[in-house]
């Protein structure tokens, strides 16, 4: 590899990983969802989900820094979208259990914590790239 290459594959991301996790956990609650919960509440809770970690890999591919960064703050929405609206809600209407509720919110802020320090960095390489030119 070359010593310049500080290129870091997809998978190997925490913040990725952490978000797949998050969205195991929404796929387990959502299999046992009856027909009615999954069309009312976990069609919309799942999709909020999955974009999370699909938004941070798109960023991720991107080239340019604004890109990058307009990806990393879709995530960082459907993040707050997919756990404070969605499983919150789920939690007060009993789908989302105290353990689960937990660590959805656990995920949520390590996710969130990783993708303000993606966004920041994005901006200090574009930043350094520029004070350099």
């Amino acid at each position: 590899m070359n010593e310049k290459s500080a290129y870091i594959p997809i998978h190997e991301l925490e913040v990725y990983r952490i978000s797949r996790k998050l969205s195991t956990n929404a796929w387990t609650v959502y299999q046992r969802l009856s027909f009615q919960e999954k069309k009312v509440w976990g069609d919309q809770m799942l999709s909020a989900v999955d974009s999370v970690g699909a938004n941070i890999a798109e960023g991720y591919a991107r080239f340019h820094f604004s890109e990058k960064s307009r990806f990393y703050y879709i995530s960082r929405a459907s993040l707050s979208e997919g756990v404070e609206h969605w499983i919150d809600l789920g939690f007060e209407r009993g789908i989302v259990s105290d353990q689960e509720f937990l660590l959805f919110n656990q995920l949520r802020r390590d996710i969130q914590v990783r993708l303000n320090n993606m966004i920041k960095s994005t901006y200090s390489a574009k930043n350094q790239i520029k004070d350099n030119s």
